[in-house]
């Protein structure tokens, strides 16, 4: 990292700010990059650092520390069910046996301090990014804001707290300007006047990179250090070919789900366990990409490499290059999820009409987020739509690449065994198509782009996921997974049989809870299932069909209605409880718990939700579920 030694303190007399950002999809990220560019106006020379390059000692570093003090912001996803980001595991690990509170975690380390003081000199403020239809709410912004502390840091200001599933950008941009700059400049820039370097107003905003035309050439080979850290998958992603893709609905029902599968057997570095998580990494629609370059006067053939910016921290390699202008805005480039309002800002500073540039920067504001929403949002407008709209808007293509997002990986949960498929990863995926305003059709990016992958490649990469059987074989397991949720559950038949048959187990109960709308239209592998009740496997099947009577039947309620069985497989036999699917779904399904824990067993509503809780620690509660 490239910090200057000594600061103009006429330009940042607030001096060095660090945030930190723990991140899942590369909203934190994006917020941090955010603040890097209003830091100077502020008067603070901002240092954007990922949770992952850094161990708890490193908040205290010298190169950006002021008369003793160092300050951060920690800007921290929550993910899933109260975990943290894969880019914060390690450092939440370490907090956490920092304040563990046993003697062994007090004592000295390798030289480094543990206990109640380890982090004096620390002052800081944290604002957490979360989703209220989840049950740990910001569970990660609330453990760095008092874990802190409990270190020796010192908070100087209260946190701030987003929920995505309202408006995660307005509730940090309220914080930010009504609290975190000022709380700042009060307490670090106070009575000082911020001035720029030098007179002139740059005409365009400042960017990290700098782009290179070269002649043809392959890819360099970077070492992984020396990549952005959230572009690491980007690297070691591997292409492999898709063949099979094949419709799991009936032809008389609405909307698509489809089953692909994966060759593995070429691709190295490539190798999962059962029920784990593909990432995988879309593509963008050659169209879209020939649209964007015609807007913005680009060469699709021409090939570049993307080097730092002098002026600019440099935090890595943002993608493979050389490369051509074609695969940077097919396979790194987000030119159709609809950018947020702090994106339109920036993009004004591009626009040359005014009417554009005005548009741009009243959806922005906070006064245009209806606007925003209606006109961005809900009407599903990507930069690809957006150049249409604003013609006007022209950047060199190291500007371009400061400002559009990267492509994102989505994660889909495996739905095949690698004890029975090692060779194939099998996929469950449900196409997201939506009629837009305009009359035209939204396609989801990545399930659109599967759906179509037959006999082409795809980038993947495996994430281990908590799906993960009861090494004693004999216990039993309950699997709640109604639509696509059936994914890990089909994983989990497959290799149970496999124990079964193969392995000459003694395996116990299999029990499925599904759930679709009609039996003949989306009941997806219904042969299969069959097949495996029949034989043995399944050892009882519960199907809900929601939509077969005037009454809406779910899965809880088939779970409800067998409480007293299910109670014994639980508590008397020690099942496994896995479910899959929708975060209200989990919701209904975990109150149905509950609900049979207090009268199965007599229990307090507290005392359900420790018994719950102990289950989900044992790893014998296990939810994936997405809003």
């Amino acid at each position: 990292e490239d910090v200057p030694k000594e600061l103009d303190r006429q330009q940042y007399p607030g001096g060095h700010l660090s945030i930190y950002f723990a991140s899942q999809t590369g909203t934190a990220e994006s917020f941090a990059n955010q603040l890097e560019r209003e830091g100077a106006e502020h008067g603070f020379f901002v240092h954007v650092i990922d949770l992952e390059d850094v161990e708890v000692e490193n908040l205290l570093d010298e190169a950006r520390k002021d008369e003793s003090v160092s300050k951060a912001l920690f800007l921290c996803s929550t993910y899933g069910e109260g975990e943290p980001t894969d880019n914060s595991v390690q450092f939440v690990s370490e907090m956490k046996s920092r304040i563990g509170g046993g003697e062994e975690e007090k004592k000295e380390d390798n030289g480094v301090q543990n206990g109640e003081d380890s982090l004096a000199g620390l002052e800081y403020c944290v604002f957490g990014l979360g989703n209220r239809q989840y049950e740990h709410y910001n569970a990660m912004g609330h453990f760095f804001d008092t874990s802190l502390e409990k270190v020796g840091a010192k908070r100087i200001a209260e946190i701030g707290l987003g929920d995505d599933d309202a408006d995660l950008e307005g509730d940090f941009e309220t914080w930010k300007d009504g609290v975190f700059w000022p709380t700042l400049k009060k307490l670090y820039v106070k009575e000082a006047i911020v001035s720029t370097s030098n007179g002139a107003t740059e005409e365009l905003p400042e960017t990290p990179y700098v782009v290179e035309y070269v002649s043809a050439g392959k890819p360099a080979k970077i070492a992984l250090d020396d990549v952005h850290s959230s572009s690491r998958y980007y690297f070691s992603s591997v292409d492999c070919p898709v063949k099979v893709v094949r419709e799991l609905r009936s032809k008389e029902a609405e909307g698509s789900t489809v089953h692909v599968e994966v060759d593995i057997s070429q691709a190295k570095g490539i190798t999962y366990q059962t029920a784990d998580n593909l990432g995988v990494l879309p593509e963008n629609d050659t169209a879209v990409v020939t649209a964007v370059a015609n807007a913005l006067k680009y060469d699709l053939d021409a090939h570049f490499v993307v080097k730092s910016n002098p002026k600019h921290e440099w935090h890595g390699a943002p993608f493979p290059s050389p490369i051509t202008v074609r695969e940077c805005l097919s396979r790194y480039c987000d030119l159709t999820g609809s950018p947020r309002r702090s994106d339109l800002k920036l993009l004004a500073s591009y626009a040359t009409d005014p009417i554009d540039k005005k548009a741009l920067l009243r959806m922005s504001s906070k006064e245009g987020r209806a606007e925003y929403k209606d006109k961005i949002v809900q009407s599903h407008v990507g930069l690809v739509e957006l150049l249409k709209l604003c013609p006007s808007i022209q950047a060199p293509l190291e500007h371009f690449l400061n400002f559009c997002p990267r492509m994102v990986p989505r994660y889909y949960t495996i739905s095949s065994s690698s004890s029975v498929y090692p060779r194939t990863i099998h996929l469950t995926v449900s196409v997201t198509e939506t009629a837009k305003k305009d009359g035209s059709v939204y396609k989801g990016i990545c399930s659109s782009h599967l759906a179509d992958s037959l006999d082409r490649t795809i980038r993947i990469f495996d994430r281990e996921s908590g799906f993960r059987l009861p090494s004693d074989t004999t216990k039993p397991i309950l699997m709640i997974g109604p639509g696509t949720g059936i994914a890990p559950m089909r994983a989990l038949l497959q290799e149970r049989e496999y124990q079964k048959t193969r392995e000459n187990k003694n395996v116990g109960k299999n029990v499925l809870y599904f759930g679709c709308q009609n039996r003949k239209k989306d009941y997806i592998y219904q042969d299969e299932l069959v097949a495996y009740q029949k034989a043995g496997v399944l050892s009882d099947l519960h199907v809900a069909f929601s939509r077969e009577q005037s009454d809406k039947v779910y899965v809880q309620h088939l779970l409800s209605q067998r409480a007293k069985e299910t109670w014994n497989l639980i508590d008397d036999q020690g099942a496994y409880v896995y479910v899959c699917g929708g975060v209200k779904m989990g919701h209904d399904v975990q109150e149905a718990l509950l609900k049979m824990v207090t009268t199965e067993d007599n229990r307090s509503a507290q005392d359900a939700k420790s018994y719950l809780d102990q289950l989900a620690k044992d790893g014998r509660y296990v939810q994936e579920l997405w809003a």
